[in-house]
């Protein structure tokens, strides 16, 4: 232990900690701006400096380390000066006008600049210049930019898969895409993960919410809307609800509040999703020896775009099953229609999503089976419908609870645990089981793929055949397991992977809390949705029965090849030989 005084409080702590934990350890907050634990503690922003006494500099607090009898002092005259004049240069190359900025209010170097009293600029202000493609799903505004490093490692660390890195030099250093590419030319999955790390506006979603305000504008429009099951537990936060409060039911109220015509549920087509993907699995493992192992799950598309990029040659493992958003649209657009007594084509599909690369999976070309243009027309991230909430001044403190309206508003505990890594896969093998013993089994049979840990590992009696299913979170973590998957060290029969850390939890589109991960919590409460379910089982669902009896008429029946799976190979990543 290390004996140590910070503004002259005398504290005791471990040796190797850092002056940042040591003074958060005694209460006392020290500002960081590019600042993550472990990921990024580079002292570029230098807003962390504290003084040393008998230190003729002033010290980050993030990268350096506590000594014996060091005498700390965090908000001296010399630290509030320096601080204050290293934000006003940072300001100096920063687009300041906060009114029109995503983040406004949500900003951590708009915070530091209040807190510091900045009233003014004393610097000339530069700006940077860069194109970038409006049409994209993620955007990146150059001038917002603070160089504060953290894209760049979350993509390196977390996601390995490098889109990000310096570029310039001198004065002219900045962050761009790496090797010199165009976003469009790169090789990104469109996680967000780089989104929800930045501190200020620098990178965001393309912002559909006027599309949704023209579609509601539209009388020949019939607006059909579908919630995706990790949104009910973060929709709230941007509105300080508690979880208990901000239930997708008040969520349901707010929507109909702006006009929606009809809100469904996509734990509807979750369950939808497991019918045919686990009677994929079950008819792969019948084929036996004709069949390469592991079957990979293909419901999220960062994943999907990052297979075909990284791992062209494993694609064909991939489910054919088309994720729970696409699945939806070509239902709404076809039994729904025909349950309307409406044209398809009247109907516009908006979907609520955790995700920024559910943006890009909506406008590929092949995903219009419904034979109306796109499945899905539109998708919304989480921080999206929290602006258009906003912008239609509803009062989110007294919305009462309503419900989706049927019958693809009914979903299973089964449906809602998608959001949650491990969830796909359990989901999965409760009806697998089912379909092979014609008993369903205990719920929480498969509990043992939920965690937080970014690989896991389980293995499963079914009818007496040993099953071996791995589940990853985060492309850091999948590289890890397809490298090992692909150099023979370990087999297994069922993978599922998820692009975000969390899973849909932590998606790329989710509100955003600087500093913290809260994808944990997030994942507890849709667990604890699936607990209190009545349904648990996808199989149960009634509106599922319904679907097949009136519609579909079996899992990977003709119709359902035709509506609800897809062809990985019909369209390609930048680079990807087809």
């Amino acid at each position: 232990m290390v004996n140590i005084t910070i503004n002259g409080q005398k504290i005791k702590v471990k040796e190797e900690t850092t002056i940042l934990d040591a003074a958060k350890s005694a209460g006392i907050k020290i500002p960081t701006l590019c600042y993550l634990k472990d990921i990024n503690e580079i002292g570029a922003c230098r807003v962390c400096v504290v003084e040393v006494e008998d230190c003729t500099k002033l010290v980050t607090a993030c990268n350096n380390k506590v000594k014996e009898g060091m005498v700390i002092h965090t908000n001296s005259p010399k630290v509030r000066e320096s601080r204050k004049n290293n934000v006003e240069l940072i300001l100096s190359q920063h687009d300041c006008r906060c009114a029109i900025c995503a983040r406004s209010g949500n900003c951590s170097l708009q915070k530091i600049a209040n807190d510091l009293d900045i009233l003014g600029l004393p610097f000339e202000t530069k700006l940077p210049k860069a194109a970038w493609p409006a049409d994209f799903p993620l955007i990146r505004n150059a001038q917002k930019c603070i160089k504060c490093m953290r894209c760049v490692q979350v993509c390196d660390k977390i996601q390995d898969l490098h889109i990000w890195d310096i570029a310039g030099t001198g004065s002219r250093t900045t962050i761009d895409v790496s090797r010199n590419r165009r976003i469009k030319e790169s090789d990104c999955a469109l996680c967000g993960q780089c989104i929800t790390h930045c501190p200020v506006g620098a990178l965001r979603e393309r912002d559909d919410v006027d599309k949704a305000l023209d579609a509601l504008a539209d009388p020949e429009k019939i607006t059909v809307v579908q919630i995706a099951p990790a949104v009910r537990a973060a929709w709230g936060e941007a509105f300080g609800l508690s979880r208990e409060f901000a239930t997708v039911k008040r969520l349901v109220s707010a929507l109909r509040k702006v006009g929606f015509n009809y809100i469904f549920d996509t734990d509807f087509s979750a369950d939808l999703t497991i019918m045919e993907e686990a009677s994929e699995f079950l008819e792969r493992l019948k084929n036996g020896e004709n069949t390469v192992f592991p079957m990979f799950t293909s419901c999220c598309p960062g994943w999907v775009r990052f297979i075909k990029s990284q791992y062209p040659d494993m694609v064909d493992q991939l489910s054919s099953a088309k994720s729970p958003q696409q699945m939806f649209g070509a239902i709404a657009k076809s039994y729904y229609a025909q349950l309307l007594g409406v044209e398809p084509s009247k109907i516009y599909s908006i979907s609520v999503m955790p995700c920024v690369a559910k943006k890009h999976e909506a406008a590929i070309p092949v995903m219009n089976d419904a034979g109306s243009g796109p499945d899905v027309d539109l998708v919304l991230t989480t921080r999206e419908i929290e602006r258009l909430i906003r912008a239609e001044h509803i009062n989110v403190d007294n919305l009462d609870e309503e419900e989706f309206d049927s019958p693809l508003g009914i979903g299973s505990g089964a449906g809602v645990i998608f959001g949650a890594t491990g969830g796909v896969m359990e989901a999965a093998l409760r009806t697998a089981y089912y379909f092979v013993t014609g008993r369903n089994p205990d719920p929480d049979s498969f509990s043992k793929v939920r965690g937080m840990d970014g690989w896991k590992e389980a293995e499963f009696n079914l009818a007496g055949q040993t099953l071996k299913v791995a589940v990853a979170s985060g492309l850091g973590n999948t590289r890890r397991l397809m490298e090992a998957i692909r150099k023979g060290r370990v087999q297994y029969h069922f993978v599922e992977i998820m692009a975000c850390p969390g899973g849909c939890a932590g998606g790329g589109g989710q509100p955003i809390a600087d500093g913290e991960e809260r994808a944990e919590e997030r994942c507890e409460v849709l667990y604890g949705l699936d607990k209190v379910n009545n349904l648990r089982f996808s199989h149960e669902n009634p509106s599922i029965k319904k679907c097949y009896e009136e519609y579909l008429g079996e899992p990977l029946s003709h119709l359902s090849h035709e509506l609800l799976h897809t062809d990985h190979h019909a369209w390609t990543m930048p680079g990807e030989v087809n």
